[in-house]
C-alpha cells in the first residue's frame, strides 16, 4: 500500500507517465576509526514497514506547513539588512508575524539545536550534547550524531572475510522525531537535509539526511589534492590528503582512495586509479577514470563523476561520486578532488528513507552532494582552495539544493515540508573576517573583495524565502527559522590549558610542548577535563575509567570549578573569556546520563574553545588570536547567539524557543504537545 504522499517507485512511475517518458596522527586516527562506518558493502538497511496510519480530522489533514531552516541566520544581521531594504521577503513575513529572536539550545551548536527542534526535548532528553563527545570508559572522543556497529561473524575465505551479518549505522539521538508523530496520524511529511538525522529511519516520512551524513570514507569530508608542487611544509592534514605527483610526457597516473575494505584481511583502503593528460600550453586537462573522460579548463569544475571501489575481485563494489577541480595546469599541476560522496543513485549508506528515495531524487535532479557538510571548509582553511574557489564550490552546493527545493515545492500538496539550507552558516564561519575590521584575520584587500560575502548569502536566503511565499497558498503556514545566530571568533581559549594551570588536570610530566589527554593525563589525580567545543567533564568515580571525584565530592567540585571558570580572563586584555557556565548535572535522562558533560562552558563574545583543546590538547598559550579562515562562530553562550523566527501568521510568544517551534508545528495539525516534549505553541 503506498503511503499518503506517494513514496518511492510509485511516484517516480507517475512522473514518468505524465512526462510521456518510458518507465595528531595517532589520536586523529583513533577518532577517525571510531567514527568510521566500516563494512560499507555489507550494510543491512532493512525492509520498509507497510503503512496503516491513523488519520487526523479532515481539516487538519488538508493543512499545509512549510518550515524553511536557514542555519545560523542571525537576528542582528537580519534586522540591519532588513532595515536597509535588502531582505524584502523576510521583511514581509516579519510584518505578519513580528520579528522574533528564538532561544537556542545549550550549547548553541547545530547538532544540539536541531536535535532539540526534532524531538521537542532539551539535550538531556535527546542525548546530543556537542559535535564531539567521549566514551567515559576510554576517554576517546567520537562524533556525537551516529555510530556504526560492526557486522557479526564472518566466514574466512583465504585473505577475504565474507560477512554473515551486516554492519549497522545507529543514530545516537534519543526521542521520537515530531514528524513521526504526524505520520502516525496520516499527515504526509517530507524532510529534506535535516541535521542530526543520520541514519534516516522508517518513520513514514520521506527523509534525506543532513548534517551528520558522512562521506563514503565515513568522515565529515576528506578531500584529495594532487600536485607537483605541494604547499611548503605540507604534511598530513585534517580533513584531506595531499599527494605529490610527477608529470611525465604530459601524463599523470594517480589513485583515488576509497573506504576501508572490511571484507579483506587487515581492512586496507580500497582505491580506484585515474589518469590525467595535460596540455600545459592550452591549460587544459583530460581526466580518465573507469572508462569516463572529463575535459577541464584551468579554473573549471567537473560535474559529478561516479567511481566504483572494488571490495571483492570480480564482484560489484561500492559506488561513490566526486567532483574534480583543475586549479592549475601550468606551470604545475594542481588538481583538487572533492570528498567521495555516497552515490545517491546507488547509496551504500542509509542517507534516505524510504530506501529508494535518494535514487528517485538522483534520477529526477541528477547526482548531488549527499554529505551533511557539503561545503569544503577544510580545503579553504588549509589553503587548497582560495576564497573565490571556495565560494564557487559553495555556489554549486546551493544550486543543487535550490533545484531540489523547487521540485519539492512543486510536488507539495498537503502535510509538512521541511527543507534545510546550510550556506548561511558556513559562509559566516568562513567570511566573518572579511566584514569585521576588528578581526585578527581581517585585511583591507580581503574586505574589499569579500566583505559583502555574508550579505550576499543572506540576500540569496531572502530570495529562497520569497520563492517559498510564492508557492504557499491560503491554507499554507510558512515558518522560517534558524537554529542559532552568530558571533565573531577573535580569540581561541584552550580550556585544557586552563584546567592544567588551575590544578584540575594533572599530567604525568609537565604540560610542555604538544601533549594531550591521551598521552600525558595523570587520571588518578585529575579532577576535570575538556573534550568537545563546550563540554567539560568531571573525572567521576564509577563513570570514568580512572575516576578521581567521588559522588560525595561532585557538587562541591562543580561549584568550585564554575566559580573559578567565571573568573577566567584573557592575559593580554583582561577581558572575560567566559560568559556563563551551565551545570548539566541531573538534567540528563538515565539513557543519556553517562554521555552528558557535567558543565557546558558558554564563552563570551569574541572567544571560543581552541581546536586543539576540542580534541584534548594542552597548549603553552592559554589564549591565542584566531587568524584562521574559520572566523565566525556560535559555540558561545546561547544568550549571545539567538536564532531567527518569522512566519506568515502572528506569533504571540514573547520569547519563543526552538522547543516551542516544534510544538507549534504539531499544533498546526491539531496535535497537542506530548508529555515527553517540553515546548508550547507560539501562536
Amino acid at each position: 500500500m503506498p503511503r499518503p504522499n506517494e513514496r518511492g517507485a510509485d511516484r517516480a512511475k507517475r512522473r514518468r507517465a505524465e512526462a510521456g517518458a518510458p518507465a595528531d596522527p595517532s589520536r586523529r586516527a583513533a577518532l577517525k576509526k571510531l567514527a568510521a562506518l566500516g563494512a560499507l558493502a555489507a550494510f543491512d538497511i532493512g525492509a520498509l514497514a507497510s503503512c496503516g496510519r491513523k488519520s487526523v480530522g479532515s481539516r487538519a489533514a488538508e493543512r499545509k506547513v512549510i518550515v524553511l531552516g536557514l542555519d545560523g541566520l542571525d537576528p542582528r544581521l537580519v534586522a540591519r539588512w532588513m532595515a536597509e531594504g535588502k531582505l524584502p521577503n523576510i521583511g514581509r513575513l516579519a510584518k505578519l508575524s513580528g520579528f522574533h529572536s528564538v532561544t537556542s539550545s545549550i550549547p548553541p551548536q547545530s547538532p544540539v539545536a536541531w536535535a532539540t527542534f526534532i524531538t521537542g526535548r532539551n539535550p538531556g532528553g535527546h542525548g546530543i550534547f556537542d559535535f564531539i563527545e567521549r566514551d567515559p570508559k576510554t576517554y576517546i572522543p567520537y562524533f556525537s550524531i551516529a555510530r556504526t556497529t560492526p557486522g557479526g561473524r564472518a566466514l574466512p575465505v583465504g585473505e577475504w572475510k565474507l560477512p554473515l551479518s551486516g554492519a549497522k549505522a545507529e543514530s545516537l539521538r534519543e526521542g521520537r522525531a515530531f514528524w513521526e508523530l504526524l505520520c502516525e496520524q496520516g499527515v504526509p511529511c517530507s524532510i529534506y537535509r535535516m541535521p542530526t538525522n543520520y541514519p534516516t529511519q522508517d518513520t513514514g516520512a520521506e527523509e534525506l539526511a543532513g548534517l551528520g551524513a558522512p562521506d563514503l570514507l565515513g568522515s565529515y569530508g576528506e578531500f584529495s589534492y594532487y600536485t607537483e608542487a605541494p604547499p611548503p611544509g605540507s604534511r598530513a592534514i585534517s580533513g584531506g590528503a595531499i599527494y605529490r605527483v610527477t608529470v611525465s610526457n604530459g601524463h599523470v597516473r594517480a589513485r583515488l582512495v576509497g573506504p576501508e575494505n572490511t571484507l579483506h584481511e587487515g581492512n586496507p583502503s580500497s582505491s580506484a586509479d585515474f589518469d590525467v593528460w595535460l596540455d600545459r600550453e592550452r591549460r587544459v586537462a583530460k581526466i580518465a577514470v573507469q572508462g569516463q573522460e572529463v575535459m577541464l579548463r584551468q579554473g573549471e569544475w567537473s560535474d559529478w563523476v561516479p567511481v566504483m571501489f572494488e571490495m571483492v575481485p570480480h564482484l560489484k563494489g561500492v559506488t561513490g561520486i566526486c567532483r574534480f577541480y583543475l586549479k592549475e595546469a601550468a606551470p604545475h599541476l594542481k588538481l583538487y578532488v572533492s570528498p567521495i560522496n555516497v552515490d545517491p543513485a546507488n547509496p551504500a549508506l542509509p542517507i534516505a528513507a524510504p530506501s529508494g528515495f535518494a535514487s528517485e531524487l538522483a534520477e529526477r535532479f541528477g547526482r548531488f552532494y549527499t554529505m551533511g557538510f557539503p561545503e569544503d571548509v577544510k580545503a579553504l582553511r588549509h589553503g587548497i582552495l582560495d576564497d573565490r574557489e571556495y565560494l564557487e564550490q559553495t555556489a554549486i552546493t546551493v544550486s543543487e539544493a535550490r533545484r531540489m527545493y523547487e521540485g519539492a515545492l512543486n510536488d507539495f500538496q498537503r502535510g509538512l515540508l521541511f527543507y534545510y539550507f546550510s550556506a548561511t552558516d558556513r559562509t559566516q564561519h568562513m567570511f566573518w573576517r572579511a566584514m569585521d575590521p576588528q578581526h585578527p584575520a581581517y585585511n583591507p584587500r580581503l574586505g574589499r573583495d569579500y566583505g559583502s560575502a555574508i550579505e550576499q548569502c543572506y540576500r540569496e536566503a531572502d530570495d529562497i524565502v520569497g520563492q517559498t511565499m510564492e508557492a504557499a497558498d491560503a491554507k499554507t503556514t510558512v515558518i522560517v527559522m534558524s537554529d542559532h545566530g552568530f558571533a565573531p571568533f577573535y580569540h581561541a581559549f584552550n580550556l585544557n590549558t586552563w584546567l592544567a594551570q588551575n590544578g584540575y588536570l594533572a599530567g604525568r610530566q609537565p604540560w610542555e610542548g604538544k601533549l594531550d589527554l591521551f598521552s600525558n593525563a595523570d587520571w588518578p589525580n585529575t579532577l576535570a577535563y575538556g573534550l568537545g567545543f563546550n563540554g567539560l567533564y568531571l573525572n567521576l568515580e564509577g563513570r570514568e575509567a580512572e575516576g578521581r571525584v567521588s559522588a560525595e565530592e561532585r557538587e562541591a567540585v562543580l561549584q568550585r570549578l564554575s566559580q573559578d571558570l567565571s573568573k577566567a580572563r584573557d592575559p593580554k586584555t583582561g577581558e572575560r573569556v567566559i560568559e556563563r557556565v551551565h551545570t548539566m548535572a541531573n538534567t540528563a535522562s538515565p539513557q543519556t546520563a553517562d554521555r552528558a558533560p557535567d558543565l557546558v562552558v558558554g564563552y563570551a563574545n569574541g572567544y571560543r574553545c581552541s581546536d586543539e583543546s576540542v580534541l584534548g590538547e594542552v597548549q603553552a598559550n592559554l589564549v591565542q588570536d584566531n587568524t584562521d579562515a574559520w572566523s565566525g562562530d556560535h559555540c558561545v553562550d546561547r544568550s549571545l547567539v539567538p536564532g531567527v523566527l518569522v512566519a506568515n501568521k502572528a506569533i504571540r510568544a514573547e520569547a519563543p524557543a526552538l522547543l516551542d517551534v516544534t510544538a507549534a508545528v504539531l499544533a498546526e495539525f491539531g496535535m497537542a504537545t506530548p508529555k515527553d516534549m517540553e515546548g508550547k505553541p507560539i501562536w
